[in-house]
């Protein structure tokens, strides 16, 4: 596999996409003889990031997949794999080199997380919440003090964790009761609340707490703060899953934890507004596991089809399981392109809330679909633990629930539809 000097020599050499587009559609165009403009698919891939996917591919084969049924039944991440993800630069894709990261684009990001994915949602998920969400709202809302200081620590050795949900605040995010209070002198804030359901919390060392600063001013007083787990937060409960199980799902407990008024996030009231910015690139990253998880369970049942003989032959050449093999395959590429393509216009800078929700929607449905059919097709070894198909549908259900519900993803499409027909 690819060291992490390796990794960076080859992403860093490419200039993030979204620095290169000097025109609309200029990422997927170029001049014919004639002077015609000529577009190349959704397929079409830099160098950099064909080198990065393949060498992603290679360190889930080779370091995860060897770990993933003991990391299930233990629910634990190994820690093996937390610093194989650092060794390999994957928990700094789109970090400037500056501090440590390789620079890439936002379509390497998906690509890595698709890629694990393949192998084991719980490792994709956690790099994906590392890399889009933690590692974001760093870069693009703190203090050029917080980067210089974090945003290292992010990309070598220390995992990130994103809290926003609460007990009583799960799609109805801005209802949140955790507060925050200046104190007299202005120099520190006390953290007083609960959070529930926060990825990553179990390993994690850094963390994006929203708190409300002035909850009579409602969604406006929430404000996003980096807190250290060693400033106070207390894990207070591990939940059992039905999937993802290595993927640490926690609740934490903020009793009277100060922290530093410089470790403000952005601007004080405005963590509604980032929170919003940063889930929407968030749901792309979602759409791009529940692709991987679909691919993988796809890859590891079917071959299984073609070597398993019944009545003479082998039991995935007979027509029904033909057709439902081109059936779900032709629905995973779908809900690929459309992952890919949120991921190409968010680089592009333009408007992409519609696309991402679309893609997370959809793939997380494929996901389901796609895992199920690869039960069935295995038979009763399919509904077996040891041979790891079972666990692609297991983990396949939290698609439709976390960075937004599919009734919420509707909801968005719908409304975007009604303003495009008013």
């Amino acid at each position: 596999m690819l060291s992490r000097t390796a990794t960076r020599r080859v992403l860093a050499t490419a200039v993030p996409t979204a620095r290169r587009i000097v025109a609309p559609y200029a990422l997927r165009s170029f001049a014919t003889e004639a002077g015609e403009p000529t577009f190349n698919s959704l397929y079409s891939l830099s160098d950099e990031e064909e080198m990065l996917r393949d060498a992603v591919r290679k360190f889930a084969e080779d370091v995860v997949k060897p770990r993933v049924y003991a990391m299930d039944e233990a629910e634990k991440m190994d820690p093996v794999i937390i610093k194989g993800l650092f060794d390999q630069g994957l928990m700094a894709i789109e970090t400037d080199p500056d501090h440590g990261g390789a620079g890439a684009s936002f379509t390497s990001a998906i690509l890595v997380i698709e890629e694990l994915a393949k192998v084991d949602p719980s490792v994709s998920v956690m790099c994906d919440v590392h890399n889009t969400l933690v590692n974001t709202v760093l870069r693009k809302y703190a203090t050029p003090a917080l980067k210089d200081k974090y945003l290292p620590q992010l990309s070598s050795s220390k995992l990130g964790s994103f809290a926003l949900s609460e007990p009583a605040s799960g799609s109805d995010a801005f209802a949140l009761k955790t507060t925050a209070t200046l104190s007299k002198d202005g120099s520190y804030y006390t953290i007083t609340g609960s959070k529930m359901w926060i990825t990553n919390s179990g390993e994690a060392e850094i963390f994006l707490v929203f708190a409300n600063v002035d909850p009579s001013k409602g969604y406006k007083g929430i404000t996003c703060f980096l807190v250290e787990k060693e400033m106070g937060i207390k894990i207070a409960k591990k939940e059992k899953k039905l999937g993802i199980k290595a993927s640490s799902t926690c609740t934490l407990d903020f009793d009277e934890v100060k922290v530093p008024a410089e470790n403000v996030i952005g601007e004080v009231g405005k963590g509604y507004k980032y929170a919003i910015e940063i889930l929407n690139e968030g749901r792309i990253g979602i759409a791009g596991q529940m692709v991987g998880l679909a691919q993988g369970a796809f890859n590891l049942s079917v071959p299984y089809t073609l070597q398993r003989q019944q009545f003479g032959k082998a039991v995935g050449l007979n027509q029904s399981m033909q057709q439902s093999f081109a059936e779900i395959q032709t629905e995973i590429e779908a809900a690929r392109l459309l992952t890919y393509n949120a991921a190409r216009m968010k680089e592009e800078g333009r408007s992409f809330v519609k696309e991402a929700a679309m893609a997370k929607w959809y793939s997380s449905v494929v996901a389901q679909k796609a895992s199920g059919a690869a039960i069935e097709w295995a038979g009763g070894v399919g509904f077996t633990r040891e041979t790891g198909i079972e666990k692609y549908w297991r983990d396949s259900k939290i698609g439709a629930i976390y960075e937004g519900t599919s009734n919420i993803q509707l909801q968005t499409i719908a409304k975007f539809i009604t303003k495009e027909h008013s």
